[in-house]
């Protein structure tokens, strides 16, 4: 296989998992301290690591073109295909509804900033939305173009912001200890969305052509770049604020300037700004991209129909950041129960089939029946957590 696709297809893994998700990162763990952040992200990682390699072994009892729908329903029917489509639109609203609600509300202070203009911030967020509405509307080659630029200053942002904030670091702040047991379930939803990539998998074994010890190395090592990332950005965030400042001011705006303030040089609070923006920016073209092309695919390529796709694209999560704009936190929390749908029951379920309906494939996942039930167990885990957030039984988070 050639190596440059491997690489290739490392890298998009890579760049589909790192997005805003990290910047709810420090949100999340705020009440639980470094050290259980970084246990709960380890596990995390294994886990979707995990069923994504269960991913790569389905994907040889079908053709490599298959998409995930396509590969739900030859193996687990119509409803299969039924589960993945509704899972995938609950987690693309989802989504964006949590960009719009994070990103309306920075895109409001830039305006503010660069014009001196007092606008609301429903009105900062309806131009956001605009905005990107109108780049994915036009077409997938515009989002390509502005996304290439954006994403490349998203990486020399972010190099910067670790730079800048990492010989800030207490070591007495990364030692803080959970204040309250229940906010070590309740930060699981919203760290497990910062590692998905699943949706990207089809398309990754496409380009590779089906080759599995190649996509082995993919998911393996795309998958490990972001984690790596992680750690570095809860050392470099949990260990500049403290503790009860980061619960004091929760919100994804309060952890911008609560970190431009303690380090207190212009040129980290621009970069920390930036980065935040483009994280939001460039999750939110990819994920409104996906949902309008998935929308799309039962209508008329018409001008017409493209506008109307875009309204029913973005509409309903602009309504939910207009009536809940401090819903960042929150909509990645109900996005985890979608991912965990994708990326952990819709695997096992397969693999369960898959391995009574065909012959043994050449390669199998490792773990036999106690991978499947330690997964499974953790995808029980997470939906739990986010329905007991919701119905007050956990502290909600952000």
């Amino acid at each position: 296989m050639n190596k440059s696709k491997v690489m290739g297809s490392t890298l998009i893994i890579a760049g589909t998992t790192i997005g805003a998700g990290m910047l709810a990162l420090p949100l999340a763990s705020a009440g639980i301290g470094f050290s259980t952040s970084l246990i709960i992200m380890l596990c995390l990682w294994a886990l979707m690591a995990y069923t994504a390699l269960m991913m790569v072994e389905l994907h040889q009892h079908a053709d490599s073109q298959a998409t995930l729908h396509t590969l739900a329903l030859q193996i687990l029917g119509k409803r299969g295909k039924w589960l993945a489509s509704l899972s995938m639109l609950f987690l693309f609203y989802s989504l964006c509804a949590a960009y719009i609600a994070g990103g309306g509300a920075q895109f409001g202070q830039r305006i503010q900033q660069w014009t001196g203009l007092d606008i609301s911030g429903q009105t900062g967020t309806v131009i956001f939305t605009v905005l990107v509405a109108a780049i994915v509307v036009i077409g997938t080659a515009t989002v390509d173009k502005v996304n290439r630029v954006l994403f490349t200053l998203k990486l020399v942002a972010m190099a910067s912001v670790l730079l800048f904030l990492a010989p800030n670091v207490t070591q007495s702040y990364l030692l803080s200890m959970p204040i309250e047991q229940g906010l070590i379930v309740a930060a699981i939803p919203v760290i497990f969305t910062s590692f998905g990539f699943h949706g990207s998998i089809p398309a990754i074994v496409r380009y590779l052509d089906g080759d599995t010890p190649s996509l082995r190395k993919a998911i393996l090592v795309g998958s490990a770049i972001p984690l790596v990332i992680y750690i570095f950005w809860q050392i470099v965030t949990l260990g500049v604020v403290s503790q009860p400042e980061l619960l004091d001011n929760q919100g994804l705006t309060a952890l911008i300037a609560q970190l431009s303030t303690t380090v207190q040089q212009s040129n980290i609070s621009h970069a920390i700004a930036l980065f935040a923006d483009l994280a939001l920016l460039t999750s939110f073209l990819g994920v409104s991209l996906g949902l309008f092309e998935f929308l799309g695919d039962s209508m008329n390529k018409t001008h017409s129909s493209r506008l109307i796709t875009g309204a029913v694209t973005f509409i309903p999560p602009m309504g939910f950041a207009l009536f809940y704009p401090q819903g960042f936190i929150t909509a990645l929390g109900y996005a985890a129960i979608a991912l965990a749908v994708l990326a952990i029951f819709l695997p096992v379920i397969m693999i369960i089939k898959a391995r009574v309906t065909y012959e043994p494939a050449e390669y199998q996942v490792p773990g036999g029946r106690a991978g499947i039930a330690l997964s499974t167990l953790a995808g029980v885990l997470i939906i739990t957590a986010q329905l007991f957030i919701t119905a007050g039984v956990l502290p909600a988070l952000g």
